[in-house]
């Protein structure tokens, strides 16, 4: 295991807040932005897990989309992160996931950056970073839902850019292949159901199949780029979309 290197960055005085904060990527996004000096809000719906990252934990069901309205809007970094998986084929989708899937990973981030904007207009500075994946640029089989929600959180990252510019405003979308969390973990069953294959297989045929390195991504390299997005020298980074997926997107 490799250990991202150490961006220097200061946000004293800043407020983030971070979703799906109590495990993977998340939790490590809370605990990298701590370090940095901020004021770190931890929202998920576990909230004993959530503690575990550290700073304010708010308990809240991101499918609830009208109880986003009650977090705090005083926000100066936004991490869009929290999700889920369900592995099916179309046809056999469970509707109901479908619909969960999209509020919580596409419209969920839409209510929170509109949540957040106005504040971060008024101080002439904020960061938005959205979570994306490889599954945000191209697709892979049996992820209807969590390939449609990732390319809306796109679009949505690129509308935020453009109109955030005027006012110092940046949007960006980190897109990584398989990272080392709960929530890869817990799709190993489901790929070795439909695709057939022992769950021993799963990581090397499924999930490093088509990426040139062979090794799953640590949550700290994820967190390490965040950081990297908030310093100064990245001001003029938005509207991008950032691969950490060890070549799979270079096929």
């Amino acid at each position: 295991m490799t250990t991202a290197r150490v961006v220097d960055l200061d946000l004293s005085g800043r407020t983030a807040m971070v979703t799906g904060a109590a495990s993977g990527i998340g939790r490590a996004c809370a605990i990298r932005l701590a370090a940095a000096g901020a004021e770190v809000i931890a929202v998920d719906i576990d909230e004993e897990a959530a503690r575990s990252a550290g700073g304010r934990v708010i308990a809240l069901d991101l499918g609830d989309l009208d109880r986003i309205r009650d977090l705090p809007a005083n926000v100066d970094v936004l991490v869009n992160n929290a999700g889920l998986q369900v592995v099916a084929p179309i046809i056999e989708f469970p509707d109901a996931k479908f619909s969960l899937i999209q509020r919580v990973m596409a419209e969920a981030p839409y209510r929170l950056i509109k949540l957040v904007l106005p504040h971060m207009f008024e101080r002439g500075w904020g960061r938005i970073v959205n979570i994306s994946s490889v599954h945000g640029l191209l697709a892979s089989p049996y992820k209807a839902a969590y390939v449609t929600a990732k390319h809306a959180l796109e679009g949505l990252s690129k509308v935020t850019a453009l109109e955030g510019a005027p006012h110092g405003v940046t949007s960006n979308c980190i897109n990584p292949a398989f990272v080392r969390t709960p929530l890869v973990d817990r799709q190993i069953a489901d790929q070795a159901a439909v695709n057939g294959i022992p769950e021993s297989e799963v990581v090397e045929r499924i999930m490093l199949d088509r990426a040139a390195i062979k090794q799953l991504i640590e949550p700290s390299t994820v967190a390490e780029l965040l950081a990297y997005l908030c310093t100064p020298v990245a001001d003029m980074i938005t509207g991008s979309s950032i691969t950490i997926d060890g070549g799979w997107t270079a096929h």
